[in-house]
């Protein structure tokens, strides 16, 4: 499975031998159309499925080292990955540049997933020396939500493993997962045996990036102090800006308050994007706003808002649960972006270490709606960069792709402004600098855009909205007339 399709419902009347027949059968499908079309709605309005980069090439993974694609830096890919599933990818690396690789494993909808399940990310030599890795699990949402995990060869990290040029691996792997089967009144039981069906497979985006060495070698010590108090909040009207639904489409934004217009619905993922550039701090609340409905009860894990690096490498995240009424989440104060915060012990910190984009993850858990309904429900963002924007720490050469560890003044102007008037969110997927694949990365190198999903579920509301316009006072209409041409072609 090369990505998250979507399924239309569809039917068939059967054909009749006569025309009296034939047109009932028209006005009777007519009619059927038109009751549905309230339900169909409904469905189009969940929330949208994981938007690919457009960009973004599909390739297969494969069980074994051997016959593994080449990835080349700067290049989105688009892959899958079956239950139980373990597939390799391969990088050619120099002994100078410090290469980081991202994952994004997107679930089927509707999928069932265990708090414990996750994806594995790992960088390996070619001699099975682990270079670093990473798991990120659904967690206690238990939401079939996009999960992104990050590992890195990083230069000096270590004096005598993955520090020289040649071949290494990209190791993904699932995590955790639970073998379920159905029971006798089609409930999932755990712990039974099952077999792995399409269903089941992951979609994955992969993204990898390098990072230059420097003109000169500095310090390698973390900084020991840092501003870590929290600031007072950010005030005043929000301004609206919607969210993303990938890495790829999130929607950028500057200091201040945003609110997302239509919300949040349960299941769904909304992104944003911060430039944040060398030697500020990112601080951000999320808040959600209260049910408009008289339901009750409580939902332990309902809203996780989640912090990535400019290489998606995680930073941080926090959880809320909800009632019913408004709640709010602060991601804990973190460490002006410098270069040197890279060797600190802390993951939280040493993920600050790059200037560019950061993004923000908001995920509202599906079993919200078993309390609170379909929503959607109200989403404001209080997004405050604080400092003073220093220079870089001068680096020898640019990154693939190149202009991912700065911010521009386009790139302020992008925040503050939001996309051009009329225009839709960039749906590339920021690598668009990347170097040759080496022709093997190609090798099931069709170009995929997941944007095309989203695209196509609007057309899809809107014809709804114009079938529904002709009304079903329309079609009795017309089955009347139906009828009497009948009577008079039998009365003749």
């Amino acid at each position: 499975m090369g990505g998250v399709r979507g399924y239309d419902e569809g039917w068939r009347v059967m054909g009749r031998r006569t025309v009296w027949w034939r047109a009932v059968a028209a006005v009777g499908a007519a009619l059927c159309a038109t009751t549905a079309l309230p339900e169909q709605a409904a469905a189009a309005g969940n929330p949208d499925p994981y938007a690919f980069a457009e960009d973004a090439r599909t390739v297969e993974g494969t069980p074994a080292t051997t016959g593994s694609v080449r990835l080349a830096p700067g290049q989105a890919y688009r892959s899958s990955l079956g239950e139980d599933g373990k597939l390799y990818y391969r990088l050619e690396l120099d002994d100078s540049s410090h290469a980081y690789v991202s994952v994004t494993a997107v679930p089927k909808p509707g999928t069932t997933v265990a708090s414990t399940e996750g994806v594995k990310v790992s960088l390996q030599d070619a001699d099975n020396h682990r270079c670093s890795s990473e798991t990120s699990r659904f967690g206690p949402t238990r939401s079939p939500r996009p999960v992104t995990a990050w590992a890195s060869r990083e230069i000096g990290s270590d004096p005598y493993m993955c520090q020289g040029a040649g071949t290494y691996y990209v190791v993904v792997e699932r995590v955790g997962t639970v073998t379920s089967s159905r029971g006798s009144e089609g409930q999932e039981t755990e712990g039974s045996q099952g077999s792995p069906d399409e269903g089941s497979a992951w979609a994955l985006e992969l993204g990898y990036v390098l990072e230059p060495p420097l003109k000169q070698t500095g310090s390698t010590k973390a900084p020991e102090t840092w501003n870590s108090a929290s600031p007072q909040g950010i005030s005043g009207d929000a301004e609206r800006r919607k969210g993303g639904t990938s890495f790829a489409t999130a929607s950028p934004v500057a200091q201040g308050v945003w609110e997302a217009p239509g919300g949040i619905r349960p299941g769904g993922t909304l992104y944003y994007k911060v430039p944040v550039d060398w030697g500020q701090q990112l601080y951000v609340t999320a808040e959600l706003g209260s049910a408009s409905s008289d339901s009750d009860g409580f939902v332990g894990s309902a809203l996780v808002m989640s912090l990535y690096n400019p290489v998606r490498g995680f930073a941080d995240d926090v959880t809320s649960g909800y009632d019913g009424s408004q709640r709010s989440v602060d991601l804990k104060p973190l460490p002006p972006v410098r270069y040197t915060n890279r060797f600190a012990l802390s993951n939280e910190m040493s993920a600050m270490r790059f200037a560019g984009w950061y993004y923000l993850a908001v995920h509202l858990g599906a079993p919200v709606a078993d309390r609170f309904g379909d929503g959607p429900f109200g989403l404001t963002l209080r997004v405050r960069v604080a400092g003073t924007a220093a220079e870089g720490p001068g680096y020898l050469g640019a990154s693939e792709p190149q202009g991912v560890f700065e911010v521009t003044d386009e790139d302020w102007e992008t925040a503050e402004r939001g996309p051009e008037s009329g225009a839709e969110v960039d749906e590339g997927s920021g690598y668009s600098g990347g170097g040759e694949s080496g022709g093997t990365a190609g090798s099931g190198g069709s170009q995929a855009s997941g944007s095309t999903q989203g695209l196509a579920a609007h057309d899809t509301s809107l014809k709804l909205v114009a079938v529904g316009g002709i009304g079903t006072g329309s079609v009795l209409v017309l089955g009347l007339a139906l009828w009497t041409v009948m009577a008079r072609r039998r009365a003749g």
